[in-house]
């Protein structure tokens, strides 16, 4: 069974960094794309960052683009996600996933797996 949880998450004020992690069991991570996501509260559930494979190109959306770093461990079967200059419209439970490399990509419903998310808050 496929099992992933995120950790790292916490209260920062505005400019701050923080850096998420998102173990896992179950499935080794570096032959599948890994994305993370988030949703604020009453928002969809939103597209932060993905990596088809280990070592392939990483995209990033444009709110978080210059500013969120996404990196793998294969030894630790590890992502993380480097969050710095971080701004109030970034507060959100994240969620790390993972799906089919040829499959996943920026939408939700194309990855297999979730963790059960991680809250930041971000103060003004």
């Amino acid at each position: 069974q496929v099992q992933l949880a995120e950790s790292g998450g916490g209260l920062v004020q505005a400019g701050g960094s923080l850096r998420l992690s998102c173990a896992a069991s179950g499935r080794t991570l570096s032959s599948y794309a890994m994305g993370w996501f988030r949703q604020a509260p009453g928002k969809d559930r939103e597209f932060v960052a993905t990596n088809k494979w280990s070592g392939g190109s990483i995209y990033y959306s444009d709110s978080v683009k210059g500013r969120f770093t996404f990196a793998r461990d294969n030894a630790a079967n590890t992502v993380y996600l480097q969050m710095n200059s971080l701004k109030p419209e970034d507060t959100a439970v994240y969620y790390c996933a993972t799906g089919n490399t040829y499959r996943a990509g920026v939408r939700p419903r194309e990855y297999d797996y979730w963790g059960k998310g991680t809250q930041v808050t971000v103060s003004s």
